[in-house]
């Protein structure tokens, strides 16, 4: 290609304001050229959305030409630059993801050191995944809950980490370890005094005594949930308990149960009970 433009990229979506640890998330649009991008402080995954592109990429001392194709990733790590030169209009999700996030996991899984290269044109259907969930997120007009963005930045991390030492996380063995009966306990109780605030997989990790990485491990082993879907449920439960307590307004019964708003309220609701709040505050006051 003898493309020669340089392009800056349109943010279309942003993680921007969204009170995120350790991961950025922005999908953007890159009109047809080329764009220079300066290394920094973070690790950056790029991953393409749309129709096909001829590109010319040069990362790390690299350089590929290929088709990009939808689902492609590049993988950046912090302090290197690269540039992309595209022959028509593309999409990418550009994933920017701390030094400390990728050695604290590293750590938590007994690898040690972990050095992450350059890499183009990665095909992994793990990283697709999360790439997919993290876009769905930014579309969602009421963002998830910060933990199910801590678990998806985990998760990242997690796979990184295989990619980059060439295994799979260890199993955790037949006998499924699981929380003693005082973590339980404790982490249960926090999770219902603080229902009502933003609540991040580090801040549980620390009341339990365990690294983020074991704890999302041992919590889904011994509820048999997901830790963001059992905090969900039981904003879920404690909202439906004040709607048949008590009289006060959905609006308010929202912001107590540590939904954003009543819609949030509203529409997790129908989808985990089958029914909305005004339907379950009708029948309460028939009673």
């Amino acid at each position: 290609m003898t493309l020669s433009a340089i392009q800056t990229p349109q943010v279309l979506l942003t993680s921007a304001g969204r009170a995120w640890r350790g991961l950025a998330a922005d999908f953007i649009h890159i009109p047809r050229g080329r764009v220079d991008v300066p290394g920094g402080e973070m690790h950056r995954l790029g991953m393409h959305f749309g129709p096909p592109v001829n590109a010319d990429c040069r990362c790390g001392g690299r350089r590929m030409r290929r088709v990009q194709k939808p689902g492609d990733i590049d993988i950046v790590p912090a302090g290197v630059d690269g540039s992309w030169e595209d022959d028509a209009d593309c999409r990418i999700l550009r994933l920017s993801f701390s030094r400390s996030l990728l050695d604290g996991v590293a750590a938590d899984l007994g690898r040690g050191s972990v050095e992450l290269l350059p890499q183009m044109q990665v095909r992994d259907i793990r990283l697709e995944a999360i790439g997919w969930a993290i876009k769905a997120d930014l579309e969602a007009e009421t963002p998830s809950d910060p933990l199910y963005v801590d678990l998806l930045a985990n998760a990242l991390a997690v796979r990184l980490i295989e990619t980059a030492t060439g295994g799979a996380q260890q199993a955790e063995g037949c006998s499924a370890p699981k929380l003693s009966a005082r973590q339980l306990r404790v982490l249960t109780e926090y999770i219902e005094t603080h229902l009502d605030g933003r609540l991040h997989l580090a801040d549980l990790a620390a009341v339990a005594g365990l690294s983020a990485t074991r704890l999302k491990v041992l919590f889904r082993n011994s509820t048999g949930l997901p830790v963001h879907q059992y905090v969900i449920r039981r904003r879920v439960e404690f909202a439906r308990a004040l709607m048949t307590t008590t009289a006060m307004p959905a609006s308010e019964i929202a912001v107590a149960a540590g939904f954003s708003h009543q819609s949030h309220m509203a529409s997790t609701m129908r989808r985990l009970l089958g029914e909305t709040p005004g339907t379950i505050m009708r029948r309460s006051s028939e009673i």
